[in-house]
């Protein structure tokens, strides 16, 4: 049983293909993980010195 060297090609380059779409994937989600956090830092940055949404009038 012989496999074409070109058959072989096309399978492997599709499958980096898959691996590069994977990485991305997982690349923009944890960017998105990132911005959530830095958001989340933000917020509470800004409750705890009383600027920002929630005012802390009572110190």
């Amino acid at each position: 049983m012989e496999i074409s060297s070109s058959n072989t090609n096309t399978q492997s380059s599709s499958g980096v293909e898959a691996i590069k779409k994977s990485m991305d994937t997982q690349e923009r989600q944890a960017l998105k993980i990132l911005e959530s956090l830095s958001e989340e830092s933000q917020k509470v940055a800004a409750q705890k010195t009383g600027v920002g949404v929630n005012l802390n009038i009572a110190g």
